[in-house]
């Protein structure tokens, strides 16, 4: 999850998110503001979000109706007088033919996500059964363009959690099928995905660099963005073409020596001042970046068009005052005219694109400043609302995926509060006799934030208490930081010890906004948890409305000695009472208590005993433990927001234990999510430290949240009171000889109600260790499906376990193919009745005895179907046919 992105106008000082300084904020009175180029950007903008993801068998129809729309805007500007009123009848016009151009760019934009054979063999792999590792992938050789930096990360799931993966976006220009097929000539944007020791040829890549590579061609799936065609696996080598072109060796050369020069700098130091000056956050520590994330300093840690703001004020000065004798910066000193300053701030700009990369924030801010530079080069005055919205709808037409962006939006949302509610709320605070600096800095940040929270919240899962705050303590650093970067940047390769020498100022601002963001994550309540989607959007909006009515009573304004104030006692307390009701209602939302959240929802079912949580590709149940508010946790997913939703929709504050079955990302990622706000007694996890570097992540939640870490082994009994108890039946000594890997290390227990409900819970467990289990277990009522329902089943211990009702947990669309069709139909035919977390969302299984057997299920956001909560009596838990439970989502055929 991204903050806020800094925002910026042309030429102006850094801005942001966060804030700008005074003078990023204009003081011209906003009723002179020119919104006429509003409406026509934001009708190109929904058109094209609107066409991005449409099949192309509409293209015809969509290209029709751009051309009606077309001439309906000439009609409409031939009528006489149109053109000399200048009225609505102008800016319908304006915004047919911006929606006409919107609709004729993106599809011709996105024509080749469809066509050549790489799409094609992309569907093909989509609707193939997934193949065992053992089996031959179908290569095929591929010409390739780079068309971004290599990124690096570690995979935490699977069974091969810890590997190092590296992809990069790519243009495929040439594929040919092996052995022998025909090559085929294509420009087809693609996502390559290298493995292990194979990426460390890559990670020299520069963009504009030409390779050949064999690869294995999967569908581009969730995670890759709509710009990519597929997913190319790489095998082998790859084989260099061509060089990468003069800029981008120059460009890669000066982002190499700005991390030369940093290295003798402290740890955070290092790792931020590249990403503040080019967006390089390669050294970057990751729980520095988890700091900044839960300031709302997150905008900081990657370069955005401030940075261009930045150095181009340092060259031009203030936007008011770029062309006025007046004009500050270096261009005056040097005695420079317009025009040469306007050449050198376009110098300026492309070559920033070229070094910082074209980020969609960038890519906002070069497009304003180049509308600045024409400004400034032709003489006509500049104005920065529509500059802002001319260089929205330029870039949406040149590339129309920045019109999904959330980076994008941000931005453009940032800078749109600096300029448009900014100076409102700055005079709105300099009535009220507070000072000229402070009153400019509050509300660019006030304004900033005000507009991209509810864009935020989406991303991020909670709002930021002490975002505000925290942004105008770093501030002051920004700039200083940014432009001794981009100094240590542009001196390296000429004089490195001069270089070295100058980062260690440069560290100074980059270590205080360090500091700045891990003591403002420390601070206890520094995060306010908020539901995430639509939902989590339209109340951030009713917050910040009922925060912005609310401020005048909480503000006073000041008025001159002598002068009497106005008397409106109803309005005030008309307005304190509805924004008193706002909040009520708001708090009660956020807060959600169990009895209210079961009233309106129905969810959790009464007398429920296990819940399965939908938290994606992942593991999470939780087993309810007497209290209303207690439940035993086992495993807590992939994503924290997710384990914290499904324990606040439970009503679960207190967790006696939280029982980790192995140390995979897919299942224990969640864990802050689990510990947030929640009283936790200990956390289980397995005997082996595999990968060890989730082990170690796992140990260090609970170390810092004060909790003991166990360790999990057969024979180990534990009960709450006489309703719960469990045994756990796996892992045994020996076991990592007989069964090896992490997943075999999965702890598995045997779940016991007091009614006689039985219940076995079989983590990820493969094959050779199911067969190890085989006979010892009896017959269940409920079965966990091992590994998310893969193929690998041990099929001699399902059909002993012989269970009426089988739980699957999966994430919807997930790369792996789980759960197995074939695992799906023999558990039907078993005689259970089969319910998955993709297509049923969280699933609640109620009574604790055979007899009283049911089910619930909670459709989650998101997911393919949205069916109604659903109940099953205990007698229909058997189903009445082969492949179906009443009550319970159907399963897709086998």
């Amino acid at each position: 999850m991204r903050s806020c992105a800094r925002p910026s106008v042309p030429l102006a000082p850094k801005g942001g998110a966060a804030l700008s300084t005074t003078a990023s904020i204009p003081h011209a009175h906003p009723s002179g503001t020119d919104f006429r180029l509003l409406l026509p950007a934001v009708s190109a903008w929904v058109v094209t979000a609107a066409l991005l993801g449409l099949e192309t068998r509409y293209t015809a129809l969509v290209l029709a109706t751009a051309g009606a729309a077309a001439l309906a805007a000439v009609l409409l500007l031939v009528r006489p007088g149109v053109l000399r009123r200048q009225g609505a009848g102008v800016t319908l016009a304006a915004v047919l033919l911006t929606g006409a151009a919107a609709a004729i760019a993106t599809p011709l934009h996105t024509a080749d996500l469809h066509r050549g054979p790489l799409p094609e063999l992309a569907r093909a792999a989509e609707h193939t059964v997934p193949r065992s590792p053992d089996a031959p992938a179908r290569a095929v050789e591929v010409e390739l363009t780079i068309a971004g930096d290599p990124e690096v990360r570690t995979s935490r799931g699977g069974t091969t959690g810890g590997q190092p993966l590296l992809t990069v976006d790519a243009l495929a220009d040439r594929v040919t099928l092996l052995p022998d097929g025909p090559a085929t000539r294509t420009r087809t944007p693609v996502t390559v995905l290298v493995r292990g020791a194979d990426g460390e040829a890559w990670q020299r890549m520069l963009p504009s660099q030409r390779l050949s590579v064999e690869v294995e061609v999967q569908p581009a799936g969730e995670g890759h963005d709509t710009e990519s065609a597929a997913l190319l696996v790489v095998h082998g080598p790859p084989l260099q073409l061509a060089p990468p072109s003069l800029p981008q060796r120059i460009a890669g050369r000066l982002r190499a020596g700005l991390r030369t020069a940093t290295d003798g700098l402290p740890p955070d130091a290092r790792g931020l001042l590249p990403g503040l000056t080019v967006g390089d956050t390669s050294r970057l520590p990751d729980d520095l970046e988890d700091a900044f994330r839960a300031t709302d300093l997150v905008h900081l840690v990657a370069v955005s068009g401030a940075n261009l703001a930045i150095v181009l004020g340092a060259l031009l000065g203030a936007p008011g005052q770029a062309g006025t004798p007046e004009r500050r910066g270096l261009a005056p000193v040097l005695g420079l005219p317009l025009r040469t300053c306007a050449l050198l701030g376009t110098g300026l700009t492309l070559a920033f694109v070229t070094v910082c990369r074209p980020e969609p924030s960038v890519l906002r801010a070069a497009g304003t400043g180049l509308i600045g530079m024409l400004a400034l080069a032709t003489g006509r005055p500049r104005q920065a609302v529509p500059a802002l919205a001319g260089a929205v709808l330029v870039l949406i037409l040149l590339d129309p995926f920045l019109a999904r962006s959330f980076g994008f939006l941000l931005s453009v949302l940032a800078t749109a509060g600096l300029l448009v509610l900014g100076p409102h709320w700055a005079e709105a605070l300099r009535a009220r006799r507070w000072p000229h600096h402070l009153a400019g800095a509050v509300a660019a940040t006030a304004a900033a934030q005000a507009l991209c929270a509810p864009v935020t919240v989406v991303l991020s899962g909670h709002i930021s208490l002490v975002g505000i705050p925290c942004n105008l303590l770093a501030e002051p650093a920004v700039a200083p930081a940014t432009l001794l970067g981009f100094g240590v940047l542009a001196l390296h390769p000429f004089l490195p010890a001069l270089a070295r020498l100058l980062a260690v100022p440069a560290g100074v601002p980059a270590g205080w906004l360090a500091l700045v963001a891990r003591r403002g994550a420390e601070l206890p309540g520094g995060q306010l948890s908020w539901p995430g989607g639509w939902f989590g959007t339209v109340t951030v909006a009713v917050a910040v409305l009922a925060v912005c009515w609310v401020a005048p009573l909480l503000l006073p304004r000041h008025t001159a000695p002598g002068i009497r104030a106005p008397a409106r006692p109803r309005r005030r307390a008309v307005r304190a009472l509805v924004t008193g009701a706002l909040l009520v209602v708001l708090l009660a939302v956020l807060l959600r208590p169990p009895q209210l959240s079961r009233i309106a929802t129905g969810w959790p079912p009464p007398g429920w005993r296990l819940a399965m949580c939908d938290v994606g590709q992942g593991d999470m149940l939780a087993l309810a433990a007497g209290a209303p508010d207690s439940a035993v946790v086992i495993d807590a997913g992939p994503d924290p927001n997710a384990a914290d939703r499904c324990l606040r929709d439970l009503g679960i504050t207190t967790v006696p234990l939280l029982l980790l079955t192995h140390f995979h990302a897919d299942h224990v990622e969640g864990v802050p999510g689990v510990l947030r706000g929640r009283k936790v007694g200990a956390v289980e996890g397995t005997t082996l430290d595999e990968p060890p570097g989730e082990a170690a992540r796992v140990a260090s939640w609970a170390a810092g949240a004060g909790v003991p870490l166990l360790r999990a082994g057969r024979g180990e009994r534990r009960s709450i009171g006489t309703e719960l108890a469990w045994d756990v039946v796996w892992p045994v000594p020996g076991s990592d000889i007989e069964a090896p890997g992490a997943n075999n290390a999965s702890v598995a227990l045997m779940v016991t109600l007091t009614g006689g409900l039985r219940m076995a819970l079989l983590g990820d467990l493969e094959p050779p260790a199911q067969s190890a289990l085989s006979g010892r277990l009896g017959r269940v009522d409920v079965l966990k499906v091992a590994h998310h329902g893969s193929a690998h089943q041990d099929w001699g211990l399902t059909g002993a376990l012989r269970p009426r009702l089988a739980l699957i947990s999966c994430g919807e669309g997930n790369a792996y193919g789980h759960p197995s069709p074939k695992t799906v139909d023999r558990l039907r035919a078993l005689g259970a009745a089969v319910l998955r977390t993709d297509l049923a969302g969280d699933i609640a299984v109620t009574g604790d005895s055979p007899a009283t057997l049911g089910v619930s299920v909670h459709p989650q956001p998101g997911h393919a179907a949205h069916r109604p909560r659903a109940r099953a009596t205990a007698d229909s838990a058997a189903p009445t046919r082969p492949g179906q439970a009443p009550g319970a989502p159907r399963a897709p055929p086998g």
